[in-house]
């Protein structure tokens, strides 16, 4: 089923017509009632105005901004009412209220097993709107509930597509270095849900992302091991480079080593400069050879 306008008219014309009917009416029954020999036929019609003027009143309908009334008659949708103000339509009818405005969703903190089978804590926000009120009215039982429901299987499905980190591998897309894609992703897969209950998603963004609490400790460590292995890489590419200087410094000055003490010292120089602590110097009162 899809939205279609309703029928309605300006609303202030009806109820001034109304208010007038109420009264020509009200005052017919009255005085015809009071008089010793009253005309039925003016009191029937006095009747009739008072309920006209009562099924006119119950035609008027107000619509807030960003808001539309979904109009029912006798189980028969008629259509919808999206512009704010004052209006008349059908008699007898059966106004329902949508939102039309925007609106968020924070989903749970779901736990989810990665692509990797590490079990990993997740939430995301929603932005949604209703864009088809005949959808979200009659093809969905509670919409709200249903963008609740269908957002966290939506979450729990791309949550599992992804490892929580690649760590070694950085053109594998994962859930903590890719965030853009995994929302994008989960907005497209969403909004394919969501179509049948005439929502329009307007933004997806994950706001929650963590190891589960049995392996946080362990993966910690893992990622700690990591930073400092790519650390100590580092810094031993650094003295290679600083011990080769200091080298051809040497050789430049007319300084030449054997072969053993060439390997003496560059042996002194990596220790001291790769090393986490202060190195202790030890002066050699000897000879190499001896």
């Amino acid at each position: 089923m899809r939205e279609k306008k309703g029928f309605c008219v300006s609303g202030y014309l009806a109820l001034l017509l109304a208010l007038v009917a109420a009264a020509g009416g009200g005052w017919l029954f009255v005085t015809e009632l009071m008089k010793d020999t009253s005309s039925y036929g003016l009191v029937a019609v006095g009747a009739i105005l008072i309920v006209l003027a009562l099924v006119g009143l119950s035609s008027l309908v107000i619509v807030q901004p960003n808001e539309a009334k979904v109009i029912t008659f006798f189980g028969t949708y008629v259509g919808t009412v999206v512009e704010s103000g004052l209006w008349m339509v059908l008699p007898l009818s059966t106004k329902s209220t949508i939102s039309l405005k925007v609106r968020n969703f924070n989903s749970q903190k779901l736990k989810v097993n990665d692509a990797e089978g590490n079990p990993v804590e997740i939430g995301a926000v929603i932005v949604f709107r209703v864009v088809d009120t005949a959808k979200a009215s009659f093809d969905v039982d509670h919409y709200e509930r249903f963008v609740e429901i269908q957002s966290e299987t939506a979450i729990r499905h791309i949550a599992a597509q992804y490892p929580y980190d690649t760590f070694e591998d950085a053109s594998t897309v994962s859930l903590r270095g890719n965030a853009d894609e995994v929302a994008a992703e989960l907005l497209r897969e969403l909004q394919e849900r969501l179509d049948v209950a005439g929502v329009q998603l307007r933004e997806t963004r994950i706001t929650h992302l963590a190891y589960a609490p049995e392996i946080a400790s362990a993966m910690l460590q893992r990622q700690q091991a990591i930073a400092i292995v790519a650390a100590r890489q580092k810094i031993v590419e650094g003295a290679v480079g600083m011990v080769d200087a200091a080298l051809r410094q040497l050789e430049d000055n007319g300084i030449v080593l054997d072969d053993e003490r060439r390997a003496a010292m560059i042996n002194n120089l990596m220790v001291s400069i790769v090393s986490d602590r202060a190195a202790q110097p030890v002066i050699n009162t000897g000879s190499l050879y001896s």
